[in-house]
This record gives C-alpha cells, sequence and structure tokens, in this order.
C-alpha cells in the first residue's frame, strides 16, 4: 500500500502548494489550510475559498507560518 498524503504535510496545518494550469504551461500558488487530501488530490482552503489542486500538477509544497494577525485600522486624531 502507497502513502497518497503529500509527505510532512498533516491536515489542519497552513501550506503554499505551486502546481501547473493551463496544461502545464505556468504554474500558480495556492496559500491556505491543508484540509483534505486523497489519491486525486489536494484541498486548499484559501481566503478565497476552497482550492482543489490535481495531484498531478504539484510542483512543491511547503508548510508556512500562521498568518499574522490582522491589524485593527486606527483613525488618526489630526
Amino acid at each position: 500500500m502507497t502513502d497518497d498524503r503529500v509527505p510532512g504535510v498533516p491536515i489542519g496545518r497552513r501550506v503554499v502548494v505551486r502546481y501547473l494550469i493551463e496544461d502545464g504551461a505556468r504554474a500558480t500558488d495556492a496559500l491556505g489550510i491543508l484540509v483534505a487530501q486523497d489519491e486525486g488530490g489536494l484541498d486548499i482552503e484559501t481566503k478565497h475559498g476552497v482550492v482543489r489542486v490535481p495531484r498531478g500538477s504539484v510542483v512543491a509544497t511547503k508548510l508556512v507560518p500562521p498568518a499574522p494577525p490582522r491589524r485593527r485600522h486606527t483613525r488618526r486624531s489630526g
């Protein structure tokens, strides 16, 4: 039995995944939380929604630190 998971990338962790698009002519990145993976691909929850990345198009994966906390907008008194 083979391990079809991305090695070293546990579910629930923040990752960046580089993958090929447009028939392999270009690459793009998905940055977010790895929410699922199976033999067909990876599901990354990004700030724009869940992105399904086909396993065969994955070029690289990397764990990244948690997103920085959002900064409050403060009004400047003038």
